[in-house]
């Protein structure tokens, strides 16, 4: 009885590091206190484990807050009760504090008034590098919000240590992630700001940022590769992915040595956000008309689109077929399997390809050696499968061509 007693008073010190913790971008005093500034974060394994969860403290919560403008930082916990090791066999709470403050440059608070004494500061904070553009929604309505979006590298004076502060955030939003080497002088950064209204002047409160690696493209081009790519929670479907995206392929489109875009591991919000800006940009062009949609994908799509917006081949094709899903009469019979078949010809590629090679294995190998080489798919798998995988392509163009025309 005893030992079922004290197994379940042990959950009770077990906490989901995801609703622990809290975080703040405060711009003024009143925020700290304010639930309403409060967001969570999205995961929490690259600092807590694989069950995101931590032991050792009963109504636990973790205070992670920013300043808006210069990320100035504090960190606290704060607990009913901890672990006793003599009444639970040697148990040991986990050391939070030990585990988000090895990712935190120094410099970080844990004395709350303290950070709360540096919002006086904010009011010097101007944004890093170069402005690009400006962005606004709510236009001449009482909630008028005004975007800056910069771009700099890491020689603008301060923005080294700025960008420690701020890159600690993709712990948090972004699977896998890791921190760059900023030394290498090939890595662009680009920057949102918030410009809002404070005590009779203006102020900036960072929103997001992307992070872009100029790699070298045989012979003699350059090939930027988008690495990291985050708006933060408080500013997110306010249009502001969207916009970065379009800033970073606007500073490149009149760069002759440029070749074409790439992204590295995106997720599958990023591949959203960017079938839709993709899309939205080759509606454009003379190649993606909807005449010449119907005609099939050709090179004057992949050459315009490479030319004109700096996207590489594949991503122009997927784009064709969203485009012409769009173009696509669903109701006609005829139109709507010629569309089906165009795609279904492309994701038959690897299956075809599987084929070739059992082909030629055949007569390489005896009947045992190809069986325990060679796992192949029979003819109706292979149109499950791709079955499979068309449907659920469409339902992602789906959702793409529902965002555009709510943009219309």
């Amino acid at each position: 009885m005893e030992g079922s007693y004290k197994k379940n008073l042990l959950q009770t010190f077990i906490t989901d590091s995801n609703e622990a913790l809290d975080l703040k971008l405060v711009r003024e005093p009143f925020d700290v206190e304010n639930d309403e500034t409060t967001f969570k974060p999205e995961m929490s394994h690259q600092i807590f484990g694989e069950n995101e969860s931590i032991f050792g403290y009963q109504n636990l919560k973790i205070s992670l807050y920013y300043t808006a403008g210069k990320l100035n930082t504090y960190l606290g916990i704060t607990y009913k009760a901890e672990v006793d090791p003599k009444q639970f066999d040697g148990a040991i709470a986990d050391d939070v504090m030990g585990a988000i403050s090895a990712k935190l440059p120094p410099g970080y608070m844990t004395n709350l008034d303290d950070f709360v004494a540096t919002l006086n500061k904010e009011q010097t904070f101007k944004p890093f590098g170069e402005l690009l553009s400006t962005y606004s929604i709510n236009k001449g309505s009482a909630t008028e919000r005004h975007f800056q979006l910069y771009s700099c590298t890491i020689e603008e004076i301060g923005f080294r240590s700025y960008h420690e502060r701020l890159q600690t955030f993709l712990l948090w939003y972004v699977d896998a992630a890791s921190f760059i080497d900023v030394d290498d002088d090939r890595w662009r950064f680009y920057l949102i700001f918030e410009k809002y209204p404070c005590d009779g002047g203006h102020r900036y409160a960072i929103c997001g940022y992307a992070t872009v690696y100029l790699y070298f493209a045989y012979p003699n081009k350059t090939r930027p590769r988008i690495s990291q790519f985050l708006v933060l929670p408080p500013f997110q479907r306010l249009g502001l992915g969207a916009e970065l995206l379009n800033v970073i392929y606007r500073s490149f489109l009149k760069d002759s040595n440029i070749l074409d875009i790439t992204v590295e591991d995106p997720s599958e919000e990023f591949t959203r956000l960017r079938d839709f800006v993709d899309s939205q940009n080759c509606k454009k062009l003379p190649s993606f008309s909807k005449e010449k949609l119907h005609q099939g994908f050709n090179a004057e799509m992949v050459d315009e689109a490479q030319r004109d917006l700096k996207i590489n081949k594949k991503q122009a094709r997927r784009v064709y077929e969203i485009l012409r899903f769009q173009a696509t009469n669903l109701a006609d019979f005829e139109e709507y399997r010629a569309y089906r078949l165009d795609v279904k010809r492309r994701l038959n590629i690897p299956y075809q390809k599987e084929a070739s090679d059992y082909k030629k294995l055949q007569k390489a190998l005896n009947p045992e050696e190809l069986r325990s080489t060679l796992s192949t798919s029979t003819k109706e798998q292979r149109i499950e499968n791709l079955d499979k995988q068309y449907q659920m392509l469409e339902n992602e163009y789906r959702h793409t061509l529902e965002r555009l025309a709510a943009a219309q």
